[in-house]
């Protein structure tokens, strides 16, 4: 009886030994799935340190926001000058708010027109080049501060303006959060190699269609999760266009050693050409 007993025991033991060590199948984009992503050699291995990089804008202006848990925000405003058709919200990737999001933020407001476009800042202030450092800020995240920081600027612009969303790596997650915070005001979500959304009621409270940009080669992402985002959008009634390349992750980033410049620059036209037409542009 006692030997029973005893294996019973270290059974139950190897059990939570396992489900410590193991993602869980329920792990949402947004909550801890990029804390868990930071242990990984394979997603550390695909964000190089960027190459240095200085922007001077020409008219973009870094300003502060109210947010709905009592505190203010920051972010990367360049705006048309006149009463804009559409906003963007830009989402950077998990180095924080750096130059070059600040002059992509620039680039989509010249080439788009009237529209304002605001790269917000979800690390509160805080920017590296460190691939350590970066894992602690995206793994630190907190969640809830980073909608409040989405829900205020919603607030900013009002309820009387079409928003597209767009970003990169954990900002292309954040692309997607925004366009389920934002609801029927969000007509465009252009995500690139972002994290598919596993909650189906989240998925359901999307508005928009989707622009999902993929990195064929990502190691970190999996065919079965894209697909399985794919068929969820789709059974709530949402459009979802994937547009694939033979690339790594994070090709589309300037800074990164393994940018594919040919592929970045096709992605961006087809992203520009989607916000021209969900955004009515």
């Amino acid at each position: 009886m006692m030997k029973k007993i005893i294996a019973l025991l270290l059974f139950a033991l190897s059990f939570v030994s396992i489900a410590q060590k193991s993602p869980s199948c329920c792990v949402k984009p947004g909550e801890n799935t990029f804390a868990l992503l930071t242990k990984r050699k394979d997603f550390k291995d695909a964000h190089m340190s960027p190459r240095p990089f200085h922007y001077e804008s020409e008219k973009g202006e870094m300003i502060k926001y109210k947010t709905p848990d009592g505190s203010t925000a920051n972010a990367f405003a360049v705006k048309s000058g006149a009463t804009p058709k559409a906003v963007i919200f830009v989402f950077h990737e998990w180095w924080g708010l750096n130059d070059y999001i600040k002059r992509e933020a620039e680039q989509l407001q010249k080439e788009l027109g009237n529209v304002d476009v605001y790269a917000l800042d979800l690390y509160d202030g805080k920017v590296t080049a460190d691939a350590s450092e970066a894992g602690k800020l995206m793994g630190g995240l907190d969640f809830k501060r980073a909608s409040n920081i989405v829900k205020g600027a919603f607030d900013m612009i009002g309820k009387d303006v079409k928003v597209g969303t767009v970003g990169w790596c954990m900002g292309g997650s954040w692309s997607f959060q925004a366009a389920i915070l934002g609801g029927k005001q969000v007509n465009a979500c252009a995500m690139y190699y972002g994290f598919p959304e596993k909650d189906k009621e989240k998925i359901k409270a999307v508005n928009s269609d989707v622009l999902y940009i993929a990195a064929n080669n990502d190691s970190f992402i999996s065919q079965t999760d894209r697909d399985q985002f794919v068929k969820d959008l789709t059974v709530s009634g949402k459009k979802i266009t994937v547009k694939g390349y033979d690339a790594d992750h994070a090709f589309a980033n300037p800074s990164n050693p393994k940018y594919n410049r040919e592929f970045a620059e096709n992605a961006k036209t087809i992203v520009l050409n989607y916000f021209k037409k969900n955004l009515g542009l």
